[in-house]
């Protein structure tokens, strides 16, 4: 039986090799019910190790997992009843169509006919697949199949949903249109795992963030704790000539770096926060004025997660792409 006061997702101390690799070293996290956790690391992390053990696709070599309260090493099967999953290779069937594969599915988990076809029709118009027909899913677009896929994933209307790069090679309207379906989802009260390569995809969605690196993870919290330890929001000022730039830089002293000589572009890191940091910027710009600067343009910038990545991994933002290995 389950207890209404553990979380719904609870890993312990896993630890998972493939012969001399080690894919996961003393890996520990939690995720509470109705929640959405993102799962976030470099190539090879360990991410989606951790999904196939979670799902009972494979079975630790040391510590503990639990899911909704059931060992997924000693009861798999009652894991299974709960979950749903979407990996990174589809699992349609390109000869059936839509709503065949859907109701092929819904008999695998041995749902009633009635059940089905009410639950596929739910389905296919919350996933806009409706106007597909009968249509084999091999002619279907790549988004297309991609919601089917995650659809097939709800068959069963699991209370655990785990989602292994659900978006990965979608359009950008694609991938707003599955967001606003798994909010939805998690609305209900479905609790969600997600890996993405998108690391604005997590900073949007998820309650909580996993990094891991190496098998281990590296840290943990909400997005915003994270970003908060990825430093201080940055003000850059484009001169209009290089004069502005040198007067620009005379006035605010020690505060300002030329980040970018031939753009003219002035950087100052802002300190405070809230109220603090609107009296900072005010400071900046009023400086800029006194010294008759002429700007262009300027912007502020946040930290994000990919700020957060490079910061604990020393990688370069262009190399998270979660992948795992094997």
């Amino acid at each position: 039986m389950t207890c209404g006061t553990e979380p719904s997702i609870a890993a312990v101390g896993l630890t998972k090799r493939y012969g001399k690799t080690v894919a996961l070293r003393d890996f520990s996290f939690e995720a509470r019910a109705g929640t959405i956790t993102a799962l976030l690391g470099p190539n090879g992390a360990g991410k989606t190790t951790v999904v196939r053990i979670l799902s009972t696709l494979l079975r630790p070599d040391g510590g503990m997992a639990r899911v909704s309260g059931y060992d997924v090493a000693r009861d798999p099967e009652s894991v299974r009843a709960l979950i749903g999953l979407t990996g990174q290779s589809l699992s349609v069937d390109g000869k059936l169509s839509g709503p065949e594969n859907l109701a092929m599915f819904g008999r695998l988990h041995r749902l009633p006919w009635p059940v089905v076809r009410e639950r596929s029709g739910w389905l296919l118009d919350l996933f806009d697949l409706a106007g597909a027909g009968k249509r084999a899913v091999k002619t279907y677009a790549g988004g297309m199949r991609r919601k089917l896929d995650l659809a097939l994933s709800l068959m069963a209307e699991p209370r655990i949903l785990f989602l292994d790069e659900p978006t990965t090679g979608l359009d950008p309207a694609s991938r707003h249109a599955l967001w606003e379906i798994i909010r939805g989802l998690v609305g209900r009260g479905t609790t969600v795992l997600l890996t993405t390569q998108y690391l604005d995809e997590a900073d949007t969605m998820a309650n909580s963030v996993v990094f891991i690196d190496a098998g281990t993870v590296v840290a943990a919290g909400t997005p915003a704790e994270l970003k908060a330890r990825a430093g201080q929001a940055q003000f850059d000022l484009i001169g209009v000539t290089e004069a502005d730039v040198t007067r620009l830089t005379d006035a605010l002293g020690a505060l300002a770096v030329v980040t970018d000589e031939a753009r003219r572009t002035v950087r100052v890191t802002v300190q405070g926060s809230g109220l603090d940091g609107i009296r900072e910027l005010n400071a900046i710009t009023q400086a800029a004025v006194r010294a008759g600067v002429c700007i262009e343009r300027f912007a502020l910038r946040e930290p994000d997660l990919d700020d957060v990545y490079l910061h604990l991994t020393g990688r370069a933002r262009t190399a998270a792409v979660p992948v795992d290995a094997p």
